[in-house]
């Protein structure tokens, strides 16, 4: 017998808002000002976004750093319900870092926010290919794209990951409670 997994409600997935990572910044100065807002929300987004420009624009930093905080800019940008602006900064970040996993979640997740889901999925499977820091945060946006795209049962697999991964996520959590496993 085969396990069959039904969503019990397909849309109440997008009640919740994807994951979003930051990427820490090492050392001290704007980028680490930048890098603060994106973590702690302790400014505005626009706000945020704007010291991290500064930091861009001003601050030598290494090429680490550097993508780190487009990355993070990024954060801020999608905070602000600006994902053009997010996908703008994630690409010049890749260029500069492109073995960060934690850009493509991000990335994925602006994905999610303009419903390009495919889109989404070949980001966020890099990510997890990449081993990003916040991998639950991966599998879980994974999930949602997944959903939409119609793939409930990797749907499952993929929130049952994520709560694996962060244990005790009530996110998590509750997106498994509109699952229903049965046997075929």
């Amino acid at each position: 017998m085969r396990n069959a997994i039904c969503a019990a409600a397909l849309l109440l997935g997008f009640g919740a808002s994807p994951a979003l990572a930051q990427v820490v910044v090492l050392g001290g100065g704007i980028a680490k000002d930048c890098y603060e807002a994106a973590k702690f929300e302790t400014v505005s987004p626009r706000e945020g976004a704007e010291t991290c420009t500064r930091a861009i624009e001003h601050e030598a930093m290494t090429p680490s750093n550097r993508a780190a905080t487009y990355t993070n800019r990024g954060v801020l940008h999608m905070r602000a319900g600006l994902y053009q602006k997010a996908l703008s900064d994630y690409e010049k970040a890749k260029k500069i870092r492109p073995e960060t996993g934690e850009t493509y979640l991000n990335e994925g997740a602006a994905f999610i926010f303009l419903e390009d889901y495919s889109s989404a999925l070949a980001s966020l499977d890099k990510a997890i290919a990449l081993n990003s820091s916040d991998l639950y945060a991966a599998y879980y946006n994974r999930a949602l794209a997944k959903e939409k795209l119609a793939d409930i049962e990797g749907a499952y697999f993929d929130f049952k990951t994520a709560l694996e991964l962060k244990p005790d996520w009530e996110l998590a959590q509750w997106q498994l409670s509109r699952f229903e496993v049965t046997t075929n």
